[in-house]
């Protein structure tokens, strides 16, 4: 995308990164990574269209990629080397220019129940009030409780935690893994099973962004790369992207691989109709990531075939 960029003999790798306080691990969990390998790596903070609205859905204002366009502007000018995301903020078609250089090893991908009154979900009194503004969780709680009230709840980590503290929810959801890396393990009352709530497609994964053409970068990289991980969520974002996945899909897959056999489980549910969830499943060997995604179809096809849209 840009010939003339630098290679890594002549500057250090630069990350570009939103500054919330999660962010700003991730980055630096990377930067310390490729310091421990010799390179000089420096962080470029930025503040992201999605920081910056609070009052609405994502999914009614553009999506989780606005979580990611100003890092990509930031690659494509030259200003930074690479971008570290969570993985499932990463839109499922990568823009033109740009590739997905690296899957760092994932984290537990599930996901969390946060209370201060409630140890768990089926604790709570009928008509709870239960925080999440993603539609995947909301279809899920739904099948599990269709008697909570659930209501929206945006901002960073630290903010999604203070609002359940001033007590505007009864318990919020959250993904353990952000929980665990900021060593908030202890506001973990419940974890899921991925039975009860199954996880979004890449959940608990890093990714690192490239502008494509940096093969300097894609060799700087490789160490980091954690093959398992990669081939679970590309076969879990193969069925996201089928089915045109955006955080406007109230939509769950989730992949596991025992030696070279994949397990993947996709959900599909409609905020708007039934509680009933559309399921799918599947097991393959698989050796590529041209393998994964190829289940990652098979299962899109059948949660479409079984009335999911």
């Amino acid at each position: 995308m840009n010939p003339s960029a630098p290679t890594l003999t002549k500057r250090p790798i630069v990350i570009a990164t939103r500054e919330s306080r999660l962010a700003m691990w991730q980055a630096e969990h990377v930067q310390a990574i490729l310091q421990s390998r010799g390179f000089e790596v420096q962080l470029l903070g930025m503040t992201t269209q999605g920081d910056q609205i609070l009052d609405r859905s994502l999914s009614k204002v553009g999506g989780k990629g606005l979580f990611v366009k100003e890092l990509e502007v930031a690659l494509s000018e030259g200003r930074a080397d690479i971008a570290v995301h969570s993985l499932k903020d990463v839109p499922m078609d990568m823009p033109e220019g740009f590739a997905l250089a690296c899957v760092m090893e994932r984290e537990d991908p599930r996901d969390a129940w946060v209370s201060s009154q409630y140890a768990s979900l089926m604790d709570l009194p009928q008509g709870a009030v239960v925080g999440t503004s993603s539609l995947r969780r909301t279809v899920l709680l739904r099948a599990l409780r269709p008697d909570l009230k659930i209501e929206p709840l945006r901002g960073n980590l630290d903010t999604r935690l203070r609002k359940l503290d001033e007590g505007q929810y009864a318990g919020i959801i959250l993904a353990a893994a952000g929980l665990k890396r900021l060593k908030l393990s202890d506001r973990i009352r419940h974890i899921f099973d991925t039975d009860q709530m199954l996880p979004a497609a890449g959940q608990g994964a890093l990714g690192i962004e490239i502008c494509e053409g940096r093969s300097d970068l894609v060799d700087a990289l490789q160490p980091l790369v954690h093959n398992t991980s990669w081939l679970a969520v590309a076969s879990e974002r193969a069925v996201s992207r089928a089915m045109g996945g955006s955080c406007s899909m109230p939509l769950a897959a989730h992949a596991t691989l025992a030696g070279d056999v994949l397990s993947l489980r996709a959900a599909w549910g409609d905020p708007e109709g039934s509680t009933q969830l559309v399921n799918a499943t599947i097991s393959g060997a698989v050796s590529s990531l041209q393998d994964a995604e190829a289940l990652g179809l098979q299962v899109a096809h059948d949660l479409k075939r079984g009335g999911a849209h």
